[in-house]
């Protein structure tokens, strides 16, 4: 599998050392100005863990190389994800706010357990180190969303001041410290228990390991859009 990362900031250099034999080009590391001109030879994949300011960048080369792209950079804007759902249509798309496998199972067990506990009261806490730009974190929206899409309730990001709690809303808030990787939590609150499923990564390199999964899962699919529910329960929606 000859793949492509973009990007070599802690994530890239992580993946790329995973790689090893299958790593073809670096491009952050290996390419003048930061862009594909000197890949001469078709790489079967592209991983990018860089920023969204290189999407365009990987867009471009996509279209006319048609290669697979598995997305793992987080922070795009609204109309950066509809560029990444066009791209969808021309070659095999992946895209997740988070490659950890085990975050992926507690997304799962949001979508299963929130139908059953209808009326309590849910907030999500994440955590992660001090150097993170974007709040809350995708895992967050993600795990919000599937909260959202089975309860129809709405989204209350973070309190301040005269804030009383609405029955059909769920809470989120975000904790910036040290070298934190990262903590999820998603609380049922109920009367007189509390549900908590919780999920904290200790090492970065879990993600490497989801996203190289990913992409060895993404080679040989046709053009569409793919998330690590499809890697890791077969499914595509």
């Amino acid at each position: 599998m000859k793949t492509i990362v973009v990007g070599y900031g802690a994530m890239g250099k992580i993946i790329s050392s995973e790689l090893k034999d299958d790593l073809f080009l670096n491009v952050a590391l290996e390419c003048e100005n930061k862009n594909f001109d000197n890949v001469k030879e078709k790489a079967d994949v592209i991983i990018d863990f860089s920023n969204p300011a290189n999407l365009d960048m990987i867009i471009d080369y996509v279209k006319k190389t048609k290669t697979p792209v598995v997305f793992a950079t987080t922070g795009y804007t609204d109309s950066e994800l509809e560029k990444i759902n066009e791209l969808s249509k021309v070659a095999p798309v992946l895209r997740s706010a988070n490659f950890s496998l085990g975050v992926i199972v507690l997304n799962r067990l949001v979508k299963e357990v929130t139908p059953l506990l209808e009326g309590y009261d849910i907030e999500i806490i994440e955590a992660h180190h001090n150097k993170k730009v974007d709040s809350p974190s995708g895992t967050a929206k993600m795990l919000l969303k599937s909260a959202m899409d089975s309860t129809g309730y709405e989204a209350k990001m973070g309190r301040n001041g005269y804030s009383p709690r609405r029955k059909n809303e769920i809470g989120v808030s975000a904790i910036r410290g040290g070298t934190i990787v990262g903590k999820h939590d998603v609380m049922y609150c109920g009367n007189d228990e509390v549900i908590t499923l919780s999920h904290e990564a200790f090492s970065k390199k879990i993600f490497a390991t989801g996203a190289i999964k990913a992409a060895r899962w993404l080679v040989d699919k046709k053009p569409g859009f793919y998330d690590m529910e499809d890697v890791l329960f077969g499914e595509n929606k």
